[in-house]
This record gives structure tokens, sequence and C-alpha cells, in this order.
């Protein structure tokens, strides 16, 4: 925690160790969570397609958010970033059993914005939230 002021930063040993980031920020009643890309714990984006990363990058979030002691149905809103929108349509039905797989039939409120690059090259989808916090 910060001095004073209420902040707490969450880093779990279990992601790649952050460089000018924190993975997630507890304050108040709220959770901040860094936008998460398919990185390993190794600092590696994982090879694959959307699927693939999607579950990924979405793993990521998840272990973030639970280091920062919420759970997948505390999420408030969730931004997905994509190289590919056309290819994520496409691959819907998949990418919608991974959520359902990892964070159950909650859905809360989402956006997907497409855009030209990501920060890793390799790196086809990236994925932000909020969510509320626990105790």
């Amino acid at each position: 925690m910060t001095a004073d002021t209420g902040i707490e930063l969450v880093n779990p040993d279990t992601l790649a160790k952050p460089s000018g980031f924190t993975h997630a920020v507890r304050h108040g009643d709220t959770v901040h969570l860094s936008g998460q890309t398919a990185m390993d714990a190794h600092g590696t984006i994982v090879s694959g397609n959307i699927v693939d990363q999607f579950r990924q990058a979405l793993s990521n979030v998840l272990a973030a958010l639970r280091a920062a002691g919420s759970e997948p149905s505390d999420l408030l809103s969730v931004r997905i970033y994509l190289l590919d929108i056309p290819g994520y349509q496409a691959r819907g039905k998949e990418i919608g059993a991974a959520w359902k797989e990892l964070c159950g039939r909650t859905y809360p409120a989402m956006t997907g914005v497409g855009v030209t690059a990501l920060w890793q090259p390799e790196a086809l989808i990236e994925i932000e939230a909020t969510a509320a916090r626990r105790g």
C-alpha cells in the first residue's frame, strides 16, 4: 500500500514481471486491472490463434483479479482490444465457451475495440477490466 492514499499495488508472481505498470490496483471499492495480452509467465506471447490468445489474456486478467482478492463475478467492465475484429467474430462461439469456462455465465459491461497495433507485435488481443473489490 502506498503511504496514506489507500492505494494497493498488486503484482502476482504467476504473471510476467511488470515493467512500467502494475497488474492490478486496489482502491476504495474497485480493482483496476491493467491490459493483459497473451503473455506467459516468462514474458513470451503464446503461439496460436485468437482463441488461444483470448484464453491466455483472460487468464492473466483473472490471475491479477484473484491476487487482488476479487473473483470473476466481481467484474464490472471489460475492454477487449483486437487487431482483427472479423477474425474474433468468426470464432465467437469458441471465445464464448472459453469465457464461460473461466468466468461462468455472468457478463459484465463489455467493449470491443479494433486497433492497428498492440505493445507486443505478436499479440492479437489485449484485455483490461475494472472490478468490484471484495472485503
